[in-house]
């Protein structure tokens, strides 16, 4: 069978699965070559002792490729500073994701969110391998879409291979959080997580536009309509998504292993017992995020130790710190707390307010994105208000 054939057919296939719920993509999606746009990925390294990857560089017409490109999942394409595309064969790269080619099931699930009609005039910010800037070029026309990307490579890279199936919109390497190409628009949609809001998205955000973007540090979706106050209000998704945070340098500041070495084993200035259970935050997920808008910035590690024990880590970047470690006895737990913050204090703060209100579901707060004031999101109480 033809290479056109091949992939035209594995990208109905996957326009079938992925728009049940968004018939309006299904076209954009079957017709979209995805394998084109995402040449060579970066793929982690199972249980690598650092965070390591491998290249996969496949032929044009490989199965291998193709089946990647139309399948539902993300495809990392730069890790650190490395771009896959400037990989060397069996290169390996070392780091965390700072690019990559969302999976198309959560793109058209924004998308419809989005609510773009032909005629309207969007912006994409987060350009990335360009694949979400295809479809909606393909819908809505290429006249009537502007992408944004921090990475001047990855615009470069985007806007030739766009090219190349006929797909000409506007694209700009800038700084998505200050000023934007154009002064108004009628849908923005951010494939990178912020936190505030950038003011200039919504000050460019026409009257009954609407915004879909994701709060970093966390997998908050959130859509918000403009009123004409100049205000946009509305509410957390059901479905979480996760996306890398926007940067300004090549690579994301490092972690903190500086305090997370006095975290690991030092005695702390300040011993308690726990109050409540240490829990694991990679479970209880809604628990994490809340803790994340209320105390922003801290970097969150877990281990089991041998004897299945949990240990929980709250590390700061001004030094602050606390670990959580289970007893053995199944009494409550010992915290540990040094810095100028008490950051477990914070946390049990936190979950004791969240139980309060019977835990409830995030998706049911309302948000509010005010560009003079940033924004904030309010419990299904209206008692409890976090600022963005």
């Amino acid at each position: 069978m033809p290479v056109t054939s091949r992939w035209s057919e594995a990208a109905r296939a996957l326009a079938d699965k992925v728009t049940a719920n968004a018939a309006e993509w299904h076209e954009a999606v079957s017709v979209t070559p995805r394998h084109l746009l995402v040449p060579r990925w970066w793929e982690r390294i199972p249980n690598s002792p650092a965070e390591e990857w491998d290249l996969v560089a496949h032929a044009e017409d490989a199965p291998a490729r193709l089946a990647a490109a139309y399948s539902d999942a993300t495809l990392v394409t730069r890790v650190g500073p490395r771009h896959a595309d400037h990989a060397k064969p069996d290169e390996k790269a070392t780091g965390s994701p700072t690019s990559s080619s969302t999976l198309p099931g959560l793109v058209v699930s924004m998308m419809h969110r989005l609510d773009a009609e032909p005629g309207h005039k969007v912006l994409d910010v987060g350009t990335g391998s360009g694949y979400a800037l295809a479809l909606f070029a393909r819908r809505l026309g290429d006249e009537h879409v502007t992408s944004v990307d921090i990475d001047p490579y990855l615009v470069e890279a985007a806007r030739a291979r766009l090219a190349a199936f006929g797909r000409t919109p506007r694209i700009e390497a800038t700084d998505a959080t200050g000023a934007l190409p154009d002064s108004a628009y009628d849908r923005i949609m951010a494939t990178v997580s912020v936190r505030p809001v950038p003011e200039t998205w919504l000050r460019a955000l026409r009257p009954d536009g609407r915004i879909v973007t994701t709060i970093a540090h966390t997998a908050l979706l959130i859509t918000a309509d403009m009123g004409d106050d100049g205000v946009a209000r509305g509410s957390v998704q059901p479905d979480p998504a996760t996306f890398m945070e926007t940067r300004q340098e090549a690579d994301y500041p490092p972690r903190l292993n500086d305090v997370f070495t006095l975290a690991r084993d030092g005695d702390g200035e300040h011993v308690r017992a726990a109050v409540g259970s240490v829990p694991d935050l990679w479970r209880e997920w809604p628990l994490r995020w809340l803790y994340e808008l209320d105390t922003p910035g801290v970097e969150t590690r877990a281990a089991r130790m041998p004897d299945g024990r949990r240990v929980l880590w709250l590390l700061a970047a001004d030094g602050s710190w606390a670990r959580a470690e289970e007893r053995e006895d199944g009494a409550a737990g010992v915290v540990r707390q040094d810095g100028p913050r008490r950051l477990w204090d914070c946390f049990e703060r936190v979950r004791r307010m969240w139980e309060e209100r019977n835990r409830f579901s995030l998706h049911s707060m309302t948000v509010e994105l005010d560009p003079d004031s940033g924004g904030t999101q309010t419990a299904p109480d209206g008692t409890w208000t976090l600022s963005l």
